[in-house]
């Protein structure tokens, strides 16, 4: 007898917690086919706002990189930074050349004063 309290004090506790977890579990309600095919249909929409508002901001991040970039290459800016870049190019040219020049009439001045032993 002392050996079947154990056991019967263990099946009380399986059985309440088995009636316990019963009782807590509520029978969901059956949605009819109808019913199933509305539920469907407005999780479908929602999905398809959900994309086409992403779709959405992704078309306006990429024209706002694009219009970003068009505006740090503009080719006008580049023409006039090619054109003044040249300019400075031919300048600088030029001073070199106005440079050899006097160089070369100094050096044609000073050879004519030596002189004659």
């Amino acid at each position: 007898m002392q050996k079947l309290i154990p056991n019967i004090v263990l099946a009380m506790c399986v059985g309440m917690l088995l009636a316990s977890a019963n009782a807590a579990e509520q029978p969901k309600p059956r949605l009819t086919l109808e019913q199933r095919a509305d539920k469907a249909r407005i999780d479908s929409e929602r999905i398809e706002q959900a994309q086409l508002e992403k779709a959405r901001r992704a078309a306006q991040e990429t024209s706002a990189r694009e219009e970003k970039i068009r505006q740090q290459t503009n080719p006008k800016d580049w023409e006039a930074q090619q054109k003044l870049k040249a300019q400075k190019q031919f300048d600088e040219r030029e001073s070199r050349e106005q440079k050899y020049l006097q160089e070369a009439k100094e050096a044609a001045a000073k050879e004519r004063k030596i002189p004659k032993p």
